[in-house]
């Protein structure tokens, strides 16, 4: 009788084994299926985290001055002297001009001698910048001011040693 019993047991264990089997299987293939969706997907935020680390340099570096239209850009005359009396009318230097408008000092220099002229992004922020006034000017001068102090600060740049000068004997 034990026998009958231990057969009887082995012949339900091996169906239960069967019938598990043929119901694991196809959710195992599914688990497998969704890792590597997971895995896809997780590749794809990483690309796009780091597209946004990029893009927020992008927007940090790009000077925070008033946006205007394109219509309003191609209209806007900027002869030498109207650059100059813009800077005058607002009070700033040509350094100061050229870190508000993302350019380098000499850049706005030639602006003012007629050696050249501002295009695109610069011209843009010429335009954008006649809406403003003093107190604005000040303001996002500050801000850029101290947004390009952080940075540097984040870089983490050492400032060179200085050297000890030897006691001549």
């Amino acid at each position: 009788m034990a026998k009958l019993e231990a057969m009887i047991k082995d012949a339900i264990t091996r169906g239960a084994r069967r019938q598990a089997r043929r119901v694991a299987l196809p959710l195992r293939r599914e688990v497998l299926r969704l890792r590597r969706k997971v895995a896809e997907l997780h590749g794809a935020v990483r690309t796009l985290r780091r597209s946004e680390a990029g893009w927020k340099r992008v927007m940090e570096a790009a000077p925070p001055v008033p946006a205007v239209s394109e219509a309003e850009v191609k209209a806007a005359r900027l002869s030498p002297r109207l650059v100059q009396s813009l800077r005058k009318r607002l009070g700033l230097s040509q350094m100061a001009l050229a870190r508000l408008v993302g350019v380098s000092a000499p850049a706005v220099t030639h602006w003012e001698a007629g050696e050249s002229a501002p295009t695109g992004q610069n011209r843009a922020a010429l335009v954008g910048l006649r809406k403003v006034g003093k107190r604005e000017v000040k303001e996002m001068l500050a801000r850029r001011i101290k947004e390009t102090a952080s940075r540097e600060s984040r870089t983490g740049k050492r400032r060179p040693k200085r050297r000890r000068r030897r006691a001549k004997k």
